[in-house]
């Protein structure tokens, strides 16, 4: 099968890194001025000589969201099924080589999260699990997603890489959408981070939304650990693969996310540290780059870069995480994957959004439609 492997191999790290670094403020200018972007105008966009249009850039980006999107917020919420994990990853909470009581969840107790979560008005909600093929391998997510439809109209799952013939079978029983972070585009970096486990094998991760796309999966979701390397030329790699995947399975929706390198226990520095400006910037260009595609933000980050970012591009956001294994509502000693920043309760964000002028959306698809 063609992928995406085999345009990424004709793009040099290195050349993309000085062709974003090299920009001028009259290659932002130019890209600024068009009303339809290519991959070159995002490099121009992304650059440190991006910096000077931010303010722009984020208005800009305000009104081509406004536009397509009018003005809503998809609310969605993550539940933690389990963090066994068979990976070392140098970032990660999970991580094989920390010494944490394991947790995976019975079926009462994700009923249990499912009615915490219902209580609080998801509708969406996100299964994430550590990497263990033997103990939450593909039979387990069947019989979860199985057991959660009556509570969701929409679930979608962000867990190890699968065949494609494993993502058909989720989507029988009532997948709506996979999320799968190439963490770093940079081949050797993600060698350091990624030492052992399947997670190791860079070629099958990238090759991973292919295999999805080929499923027929309803959307999509990619990007990277923004902080592992070069963000900017990291941003640059996901916004090619988007280009290519938009293309290839073009009945196919997407979404971009943007975790930043947050701290667990053990921690790792970023190699190069993203500041909030940064990510306005980059969460513009994105949008400038692409009007339809969704753009998602977690409680890794703080409250009060919450609040400024909702009018600036976003379209869906969670509320009230947990990111260990039964949070919510399950008394254990299981670690977090990693640490929230914005520990507000699904209300105060309902409240905030309005407060905004934004309606927050719980449910906009019905599979019966």
């Amino acid at each position: 099968m063609n992928s995406f492997k085999h345009i990424f191999n004709t793009y040099d790290w290195d050349e993309v890194y000085d062709s974003i670094y090299n920009k001028t403020s009259t290659d932002v200018e130019i890209a600024f001025g068009k009303s339809k972007r290519d991959l070159e105008d995002f490099k121009s966009l992304v650059s440190p000589a991006g910096m000077a249009f931010i303010e722009p850039m984020a208005q800009e980006s305000h009104e081509r969201t406004r536009k397509r999107f009018g003005h809503t917020m998809q609310m969605y919420a993550p539940m933690y099924l389990s963090n066994e994990c068979q990976n070392i990853c140098t970032y990660c909470g999970f991580s094989l080589t920390n010494d944490i009581p394991r947790k995976t969840l019975s079926d009462a107790e994700i009923i249990q999260e499912a009615e915490f979560l219902l209580n609080k008005g998801y509708k969406h909600i996100l299964l994430v699990t550590g990497e263990a093929n033997k103990i939450v391998g593909v039979d387990y997510l069947e019989h979860v997603i199985q057991l959660l439809r009556p509570y969701f109209t929409n679930i979608s799952i962000e867990v190890q890489p699968l065949s494609e013939e494993e993502y058909r079978r989720l989507k029988q029983v009532g997948l709506y959408a996979t999320l799968v972070y190439q963490e770093t585009y940079h081949r050797v970096t993600y060698k350091i981070h990624h030492p052992k486990g399947k997670k190791s094998n860079f070629d099958f991760r990238l090759e991973t939304p292919d295999r999805i796309g080929s499923a027929g999966l309803h959307k999509i979701g990619i990007g990277a650990l923004l902080g592992l390397e070069d963000w900017r030329t990291d941003s640059f790699f996901t916004a090619l693969h988007l280009k290519y995947l938009q293309k290839k399975y073009w009945k196919t929706k997407y979404a971009i996310s943007f975790p930043r390198l947050r701290p667990f226990s053990g921690g790792l520095e970023p190699k190069l540290a993203m500041t909030d400006a940064d990510l306005v910037q980059l969460i513009s260009a994105y949008r400038l780059l692409d009007e339809d595609i969704e753009l998602s933000i977690s409680t890794r980050e703080s409250a009060k870069f919450r609040d400024h970012i909702i009018q600036l591009g976003v379209t869906s956001m969670s509320a009230e995480s947990k990111t260990n294994p039964g949070g919510y509502s399950v008394e254990n000693e299981s670690l977090e994957q990693f640490e929230i920043s914005d520990e507000r309760t699904t209300a105060e964000i309902t409240a905030l959004l309005k407060q905004q002028k934004i309606e927050p959306v719980w449910k906009d698809w019905e599979k019966a439609w």
